[in-house]
């Protein structure tokens, strides 16, 4: 009976590489319909921070006609829009609209004496039209807050008088400034409003109010200011997300995310998907990064934003600053007009990316198409991934590769009822692994049977040891002791016959390695991925788990059996050179995770020698690829044909094969931008590998010429 089943097994290998390879070509057309949405928002818009201008603008000795060059000059920059926030009495005093007092300047302004327990606001109105236009804005705050305010006038000027302190007042929110907006509009420029969630409780007359005026003014997208989106703070008691998703569809106005916030503004995912994800992704430009960097260095960074990260629309801050060495205070307007410009002959960001694909305009949503047959094609990549996530654990558990199978797909069907985006990132996830982690056991396996002599395929549930004297091969059950040689040294095989084998396993493990790929932009393929609404979890065990796996594979399934390895391992007794080598191993491997992800650390050098290689190859390949673990991986397979100490090269290598799967994880960069870095990377790679090589039996032969003499030297 246990032949029976061992030997369904084994056939049943076969058939699951076939599942495999099926569930490959089912994910090719999921991941062509994904370029084709890729492709269809490609115009980039610039936004200026309104509020930063105005701020700017009080330092300077006319200020409403320093804003009005400035916008002129923005528009000719390149810039055009303007982002605005909804008003508070600070800012409406900022841009000239009025000025407020508390009830002691208030007195000191009439000449009076300040009334005893006395604490107003007092507000004048810079003149008749902005009481016409700004004062409604005001009243009906204080309206909404129920707060007592009465008419006041003074030198002319008309105003209020409110009771409430004159901190509390500032920190009411008010409406849209008109006559701001009127004056973007009268400049050319279109309008970007940044909402808030702060006039409480939602009202649904309001919210259309607010929308229909926006509209006028020609809006088409809404950014919101804070930690959460319009409509959030109620929308557990009112819906009221629903109702202001609705009113945003009937306005036609999409929403924007913000790129690389701590987290997600609240509410963003669910307002994203009942607007149908009429949504797109804006990168921010700090003050700081404005004021210090060259011009080149911000084309450099947008460019790189809207090629590899889908930004469609650009944010730029700034904010005045004192400087000791002017003796003035400064502001990076100038800086931010040449980078976008241009300068001696120099194109500036707009020209680059507009030679780049990306022209300037309005900022647009993807427009994805979601045919039936996607869905069809998806349910054949989950079983095809069930498969390869088999496959890889009978490799370490012989004869389990059926029933794994089956549990799989049962397991499968049962989570996806609970939720399927755990199962689609689960099984990403799994297929991540499984690939590369069995691409570098076959290949340990081949340098096995050329070295030791013994050879075991992946999955196989035998160990086969040829007999040198016959020929044949002999069966050793896994539970045997026996030792397979232990030799370090291995001779007999010509260095360009070791070449040769190496580059040929190392095209074969890249394209073994490359089979989680299509399983990845299968079973990720959704709009929330794309726009960073949702993020594919697992990237540290995607990064860890298959070089310990090949790790344990080399130590327990190669030589002794792996129960018989394991016992002699847990009876060592630990010494102080392997808790400092377990300390290093921990020390690195903490290290290479905090160089992961999107918020992976880098050293000083890389960020010039990075921004170098985008500029010279268009897209930049990742350096742990080519500059280390392809290399280290061709060395290793060429030098562990002779030196059984090279496999641990093989084991490092092993983690350029995961970073390529890791490329494709990150759904945001487009699907071609991917394909071009991870080829890039295995062509530089094996290049240096060679080199590398090369190296090696130069070193090799003047030890072989020079080591004797050493011996007789050191014998003497």
């Amino acid at each position: 009976m246990l032949q029976n089943w061992l030997q369904w097994n084994r056939r049943a290998k076969q058939w699951l590489w076939i599942i495999t390879l099926i569930g490959v070509m089912a994910a090719l057309p999921i991941g062509y319909n994904r370029m084709n949405t890729e492709s269809t928002s490609k115009q980039v818009e610039y936004v200026f921070d309104y509020r930063d201008l105005i701020e700017i603008a009080e330092y300077s000795a006319k200020p409403q006609e320093f804003v009005a060059q400035h916008l002129i000059f923005m528009k000719e920059a390149g810039i055009s829009t303007m982002a605005v926030y909804e008003s508070s009495l600070r800012e409406l005093m900022q841009a000239g609209r009025l000025t407020y007092y508390n009830s002691k300047d208030a007195a000191l302004l009439q000449g009076k004496l300040e009334t005893p327990g006395q604490n107003f606001t007092y507000i004048l109105y810079t003149g008749s039209e902005e009481k016409e236009q700004v004062g409604p804005l005001v009243r009906a705050a204080f309206d909404r807050a129920g707060i007592v305010y009465r008419d006041w006038s003074f030198d002319g000027r008309d105003g209020l008088v409110v009771e409430l302190p004159l901190q509390n007042s500032l920190l009411q929110p008010l409406g849209f400034d008109p006559m701001s907006l009127q004056k973007i509009k009268a400049a050319g420029l279109s309008v970007l409003p940044r909402l808030t969630d702060r006039v409480l409780p939602f009202s649904q007359e309001e919210a259309e109010a607010t929308l229909a005026q926006l509209k006028d003014y020609g809006v088409t997208r809404i950014l919101f200011d804070g930690d959460k989106v319009k409509g959030y703070t109620d929308n557990a008691e009112e819906k009221s997300l629903r109702v202001f998703a609705d009113l945003l569809n009937k306005y036609q106005i999409g929403v924007i995310t913000i790129e690389n916030l701590k987290k997600e503004q609240s509410g963003m995912t669910t307002l994203a998907y009942l607007t149908d994800y009429n949504i797109v992704r804006l990168y921010s430009l700090s003050p700081t990064d404005g004021m210090r960097m060259k011009p080149e260095d911000i084309a450099d960074r947008f460019l790189l934003a809207a090629k590899d990260r889908n930004i469609r629309m650009f944010f730029l801050n700034g904010a005045p600053s004192s400087s000791q060495e002017k003796s003035a205070v400064i502001n990076p307007l100038d800086n931010l007009y040449l980078s976008l410009k241009g300068e001696d002959g120099n194109k500036g960001t707009i020209q680059r990316l507009a030679d780049a694909g990306f022209a300037p305009g309005i900022a647009e949503p993807f427009d994805r198409e979601y045919p039936s047959w996607v869905k069809m094609l998806k349910g054949i990549v989950v079983i095809g991934a069930i498969a390869l996530i088999a496959l890889l654990i009978n490799a370490f558990l012989p004869g389990t590769l059926i029933a794994v199978f089956l549990l799989g797909i049962v397991g499968s069907a049962g989570l996806y009822v609970l939720s399927s985006s755990v199962l689609e990132q689960a099984l990403a996830l799994g297929a991540g692994i499984s690939a590369p982690t069995l691409a570098l056991i076959w290949v340990m396996n081949r340098i096995y049977s050329r070295t030791e002599g013994n050879q075991r395929f992946v999955g196989g549930a035998d160990w086969t040891f040829r007999n040198k004297d016959k020929g044949q091969g002999v069966v050793i059950p896994l539970n045997s002791s026996v030792d397979a040689g232990g030799k370090w040294i291995f001779e007999g095989l010509p260095a360009r016959r070791r070449l040769g084998l190496a580059f040929s396993w190392f095209i074969v493990v890249a394209l073994m390695s490359l089979i989680a790929v299509p399983y990845v932009f299968g079973l990720l393929n959704n709009i929330t991925y794309m726009l960073v609404l949702q993020q594919f979890r697992g990237v540290s065990l995607l990064h860890l788990a298959p070089i310990g796996l090949v790790a344990i594979y080399v130590v327990f399934y190669t030589g002794h059996a792996p129960i018989a390895r394991l016992r002699k391992m847990l009876s060592t007794p630990i010494n102080v050179l392997m808790v400092v080598v377990g300390l290093i191993v921990v020390a690195a491997g903490m290290y290479y995770l905090s160089r992961t992800g999107n918020e992976g650390q880098t050293l000083p050098f890389e960020r010039p020698f990075r921004e170098w290689l985008e500029g010279t190859f268009g897209v930049r390949p990742r350096n742990k690829e080519f500059l280390l673990a392809h290399p280290l991986l061709l060395v290793g397979l060429f030098a562990a044909l002779r030196y059984r100490a090279a496999w641990l090269f093989v084991i490092i290598g092993s983690i350029g094969q995961l970073s390529m799967v890791d490329t494709f994880a990150h759904i945001h960069t487009p699907l071609h931008i991917s394909i071009i870095r991870v080829f890039l990377g295995l062509g530089l790679g094996a290049a240096v590998g060679f080199i590398l090589i090369g190296v090696w039996q130069l070193l090799e032969g003047v030890w072989s010429k020079w080591s004797p003499v050493l011996k007789r030297i050191f014998a003497e």
